[in-house]
């Protein structure tokens, strides 16, 4: 009897397994609130990379077209994943939440992180009816990596050779959310101490050999008076992305004309829980209204 119960119980555990490992296209997610639809790992390069894929969380509710919030994850360009998504509690106030993977830099260097970003919001918006998005009010977000990776999307839209694109789509966004992004990746290029660096990693190497290269993935270096609003967000106890990134970024977008808000947050490293802290969330969630509208306030769970 007990062999027979046991065998019962590995048979249902390995079913759970099995079905755990098949696709998932379109889901209501038990996890998260029954009024939100989670669509997981949708490609948006067709036969791509398997990296190339993207989770998007919809309000049940409602009928659209919403604007549509893109997370950008961080990990320093080698690490991190889509999954979990930090802000999918913005789907519960009215915004598409579209939490993406990238190319990482054991996958491919730099462009191919940015070139992923803006095919997916290409995608994103080729396919704005069918996921209630409205394609005139998107949001670029990203902390660390993604931080600078969402800069990029924000400053660096005319840079043909990045476009991968879609007959209807376009990698243009309305506004962008920076967490504590690297902003200047040039001293990759002229000081050896960064030879050993994430920056050296994304760029495949250091010194005056990627002096052009790291230019490039600057996004301080593409600022221009077209860029959408800013709000940057950035602890100044940080350790590993000095908080004069954001600082020098912020000054060249003011510079310009842009719209930006530098918020310090005093005490704070590298990221964590108090980034959603209730009087940043308002913050945030001022600055998404000035810039993108909403359909309605909830709380973030």
């Amino acid at each position: 009897m007990k062999v027979y119960v046991l065998f019962l119980l590995l048979s249902c555990m390995l079913m759970g397994t099995a079905a755990a490992l098949e696709p998932q296209p379109s889901v209501s997610l038990p996890l998260f609130p029954t009024d939100v639809l989670g669509y997981k790992d949708l490609a948006y390069i067709p036969k791509g990379h398997v990296r190339q894929n993207l989770d998007l969380y919809i309000p049940k509710k409602s009928n659209g077209p919403l604007p549509l919030i893109v997370w950008i994850h961080g990990g320093g360009w080698k690490y991190g994943s889509k999954d979990p998504c930090p802000i999918l509690g913005w789907s519960r106030k009215g915004y598409v939440v579209a939490s993406i993977n990238y190319r990482l830099g054991q996958d491919a260097k730099f462009p191919a992180q940015i070139k992923d970003c803006k095919a997916a919001i290409c995608w994103l918006r080729s396919h704005a009816k069918e996921y209630k998005i409205d394609p005139d009010r998107v949001v670029a977000w990203g902390e660390s990596a993604g931080g600078h990776l969402a800069s990029l999307v924000g400053t660096a839209g005319d840079v043909p050779e990045w476009e991968r694109g879609h007959v209807e789509g376009s990698s243009d966004v309305q506004a962008v959310i920076d967490w504590y992004g690297r902003t200047d990746l040039t001293p990759v290029s002229v000081d050896p101490a960064f030879a050993g660096s994430s920056c050296a990693f994304l760029l495949g190497g250091s010194g005056h050999q990627v002096d052009e290269l790291a230019r490039k993935a600057s996004p301080i270096l593409h600022v221009s008076k077209d860029d959408p609003p800013f709000l940057i967000m950035h602890g100044d106890m940080d350790e590993v992305v000095p908080l004069r990134h954001s600082q020098s970024f912020a000054k060249a977008l003011s510079g310009l004309g842009v719209k930006v808000k530098l918020l310090v947050l005093k005490g704070v490293g590298h990221g964590g829980k108090k980034f959603l802290n209730p009087e940043y969330i308002k913050v945030i969630d001022t600055f998404l209204t000035e810039h993108l509208g909403r359909r309605k306030t909830a709380r973030i769970h």
